[in-house]
């Protein structure tokens, strides 16, 4: 399918899942079993600490992925946790992009990219289109969709849009998040219209125009957060077409029925994310078995409250 949001939602419906696994791993909640294993390659002289926490990451990642990939439509992969190891940590991420693809799960970078002209081109480029390279374009990111900090306006957004178009891919535009500091801005009042993030939902409503595929919902999406549920359903009257990135389950308090407002009336249109309280539901071993019963847990209690 050339269109992100019908890939999304034959997605959900094939696997019975609105669930998104976020992929954010630190150093601190890796299983001693994994710490061992690569800090025993540094000790040994076998690479630098940046090479050892990268390959950590990825081998932990790999086993959440294979756990969760049964019960998850999505996964959203946290470029910042890999950005601090340089070289050796984008490598890692370009891998476990690689490797949710394989599973056969829609991969979200969440990158939360912005700018202008070739400054937001490149950005895009380097997860949504196609970067240029000395004898054609290089090899693009295995990744369908990515996170978009709208500040600079329909410019800013514009370059991402095009390769949406051309690509079949698809982005998630910030709008309101579940942050307590987001009230800062997101919610100062516009003279005469509103609210601040009333109006960039609005701009992402007519971004997507034209972008909609045949569900019914367009590849430009918003990040909505789901401890606010009032909000979360005001956003979905004005949002009809436009799928849902829903951060705030899990570990930060939401459940099912707070973000039950981000969907339609046939349980579609949002992806709901969980990062902490599903990869580091146990440590140990059996670390992934128990992500993968999280994940089953979540998956079901989230279908079942809407179907």
């Amino acid at each position: 399918m050339d269109n992100f949001a019908d890939r999304l939602t034959a997605a959900m419906l094939g696997k019975r899942s609105q669930l998104c696994v976020g992929l954010d791993p630190r150093v601190s909640g890796m299983p001693a079993t994994l710490v061992k294993k690569h800090r025993a390659g540094v000790q040994e002289g076998g690479g630098s600490g940046r090479q050892a926490v990268a390959a950590c990451f990825e081998e932990f990642c790999y086993e959440i992925i294979e756990a969760v990939s049964p019960h998850a439509a999505a996964v959203k992969i946290q470029l910042a946790c890999f950005e601090p190891y340089g070289p050796p940590g984008m490598r890692a991420f370009q891998h476990v992009c690689d490797l949710a693809s394989e599973a056969g799960l829609i991969v979200i970078a969440d990158a939360k990219r912005g700018d202008i002209a070739i400054s937001a081109q490149a950005y895009s480029a380097a997860y949504l289109g196609r970067a240029e390279g000395l004898n054609g374009p290089v090899r693009p990111l295995r990744v369908d969709a990515m996170t978009v900090n709208p500040l600079f306006g329909t410019d800013g957004v514009a370059p991402f849009l095009e390769d949406c178009r051309r690509f079949g891919k698809g982005i998630f535009v910030l709008v309101k998040t579940s942050n307590p500091g987001s009230v800062e801005f997101q919610d100062l009042h516009v003279q005469g219209d509103g609210l601040f993030y009333e109006q960039v939902a609005a701009r992402v409503d007519s971004w997507g125009e034209g972008l909609a595929g045949e569900s019914g919902y367009s590849s430009v999406g918003a990040v909505i957060g789901a401890t606010q549920p009032d909000i979360l359903a005001s956003l979905r009257e004005t949002l009809p077409r436009a799928v849902f990135l829903v951060p705030g389950a899990g570990a930060q308090g939401a459940g099912a029925a707070e973000a039950a407002a981000a969907f339609d009336k046939k349980g579609l249109g949002a992806l709901i994310t969980a990062s902490r309280s599903i990869i580091y539901a146990g440590g140990g071993g059996k670390f992934a078995a128990r992500a993968a019963e999280a994940a089953r847990r979540m998956q079901q209690e989230l279908w079942s409250s809407t179907h």
